[in-house]
């Protein structure tokens, strides 16, 4: 990850905000409404926290996001965005120091989908940010092998195939978690969760150099 990654960060916190309401309404469909306005909070929080930091390691600022989305809100979302940004960290400092920066990268997005995976005990096709997520680190592990992969390859690779399932999402019934009370209600309905983990994927590849042909949402 030789990219600017606090810029990145940054980028990434103001394009969450800016989605509050359209993530607000994907969850009106399938939950509570609240998703858009808990995710925006809890990166206004991450963006004060990066704007007052002077660090630039990267792991340390992954750690910075991470405890700060722990503690700025409450509900599923924290823990497990919270959950993701920290493994992330511990990836990057567990990886060779021989190893590339798309392989850094990869590693990363990786340890963000085990963690998700491990605290929210979903699968694939349960219609939640799963479905977004674990694609993308299969196909960032695979961008990283490829010739000339550079870290943006990877996160581009990575942002299309979280698109891919997240589109997918609206062809699931929901299988845990509060939208599973709908049933088959949850049918043709976009999950939330998926939507902001392709979101946060896609403006990190933008600020990286590398931005996705489609966006899945369009903001303003």
């Amino acid at each position: 990850m030789s990219w600017d990654l606090k810029e990145a960060l940054l980028h990434t916190s103001r394009q969450i905000q800016t989605a509050r309401d359209q993530l607000s309404d994907l969850d009106a469909a399938l939950g509570d409404g609240d998703h858009g306005m808990s995710m925006a909070r809890s990166f206004a929080a991450v963006e004060r926290e990066l704007t007052a930091t002077d660090s630039t390691d990267q792991a340390d600022l992954l750690e910075l996001v991470g405890n700060t989305v722990l503690n700025a809100v409450g509900g599923a979302m924290g823990p497990l965005f919270g959950s993701a940004f920290l493994s992330s960290a511990k990836a990057l400092r567990s990886t060779a120091a021989e190893a590339s920066s798309p392989e850094r990268t990869a590693a990363a997005i990786t340890a963000a989908a085990a963690a998700i995976q491990k605290r929210g005990k979903a699968e694939v096709g349960d219609k939640t940010m799963v479905d977004a997520i674990v694609p993308a680190a299969q196909a960032a592990a695979t961008a990283a092998k490829e010739v000339g992969a550079t870290s943006a390859s990877v996160l581009r690779a990575a942002a299309e195939a979280a698109a891919a399932g997240a589109e997918r999402t609206k062809d699931l019934v929901a299988r845990i978690g509060r939208a599973s009370r709908l049933g088959e209600r949850t049918l043709g309905h976009q999950d939330p969760g998926a939507t902001s983990i392709t979101l946060a994927l896609e403006s990190l590849a933008a600020a990286a150099g590398a931005p996705v042909g489609q966006p899945i949402l369009t903001l303003n």
